[in-house]
């Protein structure tokens, strides 16, 4: 398994003004379940820190290399599983598959195996249904997990039935001990921005570092938009700088791209 993301190496480059990129294509295995992952490597020998990005229920798209692109332009390893592709999921699935929730953890596993990887904690990145997976995951395995981010994250699961999607969160909260950021547009679903508050007020009052931004005039999704007002794009730029500094601070880096001393 160590091997793994070092033998995955040797595929594309993408310059970039700001640093030579790796980004390849690679496989996380569960059982007899193969879940394709793709990886953006920082140039340099490494080790890097590690980040485990989750993808929405649109599927992994281009928007969503370029925020591993991102990562990895400023230091960061970053792994993100395609949980749909693994089990032949259609894009937006309405039910959550519990199934996929291994394959992401199968991913968690490869990353921190990779000899490229930071010894101990990685961050994670959940954009949307994404976030679900990472709450599921960092309930389950709190000693891998060593800091959150999501955009417009569900805190619930999408299986639910109405009154606990409508009145609570999932259980799962009250489990949670990584430092966790959540980020939102004030025009996106109330019911999603009702159940972010509800996590932010119950991660806060168990003393759990959490940090709460909430985007003025954007609307769902205003860092992947097509459509991006002026000002979702100021959000966007701002959301990323953000999601870097909570990871560079809770996993205690001293730079970037330098593992914790």
């Amino acid at each position: 398994m160590k091997r793994a993301l070092a033998l995955l190496a040797a595929v594309v480059a993408c310059g970039t003004a700001q640093a030579q990129v790796t980004q390849v294509k690679g496989v996380a295995k569960r059982g007899d379940v193969e879940v394709p992952v793709e990886i953006a490597r920082p140039a340099g020998a490494g080790p890097f820190p590690a980040v485990l990005y989750l993808h929405a229920r649109r599927g992994l798209e281009d928007e969503d290399r370029a925020k591993l692109r991102m990562l990895a332009e400023h230091g960061y390893l970053a792994v993100a599983p395609d949980w749909q592709s693994g089990r032949f999921l259609e894009r937006w699935p309405v039910a959550h598959d519990p199934a996929t929730e291994g394959d992401v953890e199968a991913a968690l596993d490869l990353l921190r195996a990779a000899q490229d990887a930071c010894a101990g904690p990685v961050a994670v990145l959940g954009i949307s249904r994404g976030g679900y997976y990472a709450l599921r995951l960092a309930a389950k395995r709190p000693e891998a997990i060593g800091a959150v981010a999501s955009y417009y994250g569900h805190f619930q699961n999408p299986n639910a039935p109405e009154p606990e999607q409508l009145y609570s969160v999932a259980p799962e909260v009250a489990q949670i001990r990584a430092p966790w950021l959540m980020l939102i547009g004030d025009q996106d679903f109330e019911l999603r921005r009702i159940n972010n508050g509800r996590a932010f007020y119950a991660l806060y009052e168990r003393g759990v570092p959490v940090a709460m931004q909430m985007y003025p005039m954007a609307r769902r999704a205003f860092d992947f938009r097509r459509d991006q007002t002026p000002e979702e794009k100021i959000a966007a730029r701002h959301a990323e700088g953000a999601v870097r500094d909570w990871f560079a601070r809770h996993l205690r880096l001293p730079g970037p791209g330098r593992c914790p001393g």
